[in-house]
C-alpha cells in the first residue's frame, strides 16, 4: 500500500479480499461518500462477509487506517491526472508533427532532469563520485540518442524527397516537360532533404 518501508507487516486492507477491496477502492474514486460512510460501509461488508468470526474482527479497518489508504491512493491518482494532463498538452501541442518531434522532447526532458539531478547533486556537501558517473554516462547515452534521432529524421526526408522527386518526373513528364526542365525539378527536390 504506501512506499514507507514498515515493519513487514501488511495492512489491513491489504489483507481484505480481492472484492472487498474492489468495493472500497470504487467507493474512494466516487467521492460522493465522506470517509466515514466509506468505513461504515466496508466494514459492514467485512462483517456480512463469508470469512470466520476471528478473521471478520481482525480485518475490521480504522479510520486512522482509512485514511492513510485514502491518502495514499490520492497521491497516487494526482501524479497519473497530472501525467494525463501533461501528456494531452504535448501531443495536442505536438498534433500530426513527425514522430521525431517526440523523440526530441523526451530527449530534452531527460536532459533537463539530469540537469536538475546535478544541480541538486552539487549543491549537498559531499559529491557521490557514483552518481557523477553514472550522470556521464546518462548524458553519453542521451546525446547519442540525439545523434541516432538526426539521422533517422534525415534518411526519412532523403527517401520522402526521393518518392516525390519520382512521382514529380512522372506527372512533369505527361505534361509535356522537357528532359531539362524535368531534371531541375528533381534536382529541385532532391535539395530540399
Amino acid at each position: 500500500m504506501t512506499d514507507k518501508t514498515t515493519r513487514g507487516r501488511r495492512s489491513k486492507i491489504d489483507l481484505l479480499p480481492e472484492d472487498i477491496r474492489r468495493e472500497l477502492d470504487a467507493k474512494l474514486r466516487d467521492g460522493r461518500l465522506s470517509q466515514q460512510d466509506v468505513l461504515d460501509y466496508i466494514n459492514d461488508l467485512i462483517a456480512q462477509s463469508q470469512l470466520p468470526d476471528e478473521d471478520k474482527a481482525e480485518l475490521k479497518i480504522s479510520r486512522s487506517g482509512l485514511n492513510r489508504y485514502a491518502t495514499h491512493l490520492e497521491t497516487i491518482g494526482k501524479d497519473i491526472r497530472e501525467l494525463r494532463e501533461v501528456s494531452n498538452a504535448l501531443v495536442a501541442q505536438l498534433g500530426d508533427k513527425p514522430t521525431g518531434d517526440l523523440s526530441r522532447m523526451i530527449l530534452e526532458i531527460g536532459r533537463t532532469q539530469l540537469f536538475k539531478a546535478m544541480m541538486q547533486q552539487s549543491s549537498s556537501e559531499e559529491m557521490d563520485i557514483g552518481m557523477i558517473k553514472d550522470a556521464m554516462l546518462a548524458a553519453q547515452r542521451l546525446e547519442a540518442a540525439a545523434m541516432h534521432n538526426h539521422k533517422r529524421e534525415k534518411e526519412i526526408r532523403q527517401t520522402f524527397a526521393a518518392e516525390a522527386a519520382e512521382a514529380a518526373e512522372k506527372v512533369a513528364k505527361q505534361q509535356g516537360l522537357t528532359a531539362d526542365g524535368v531534371a531541375a525539378l528533381k534536382r529541385e527536390i532532391l535539395g530540399i532533404a
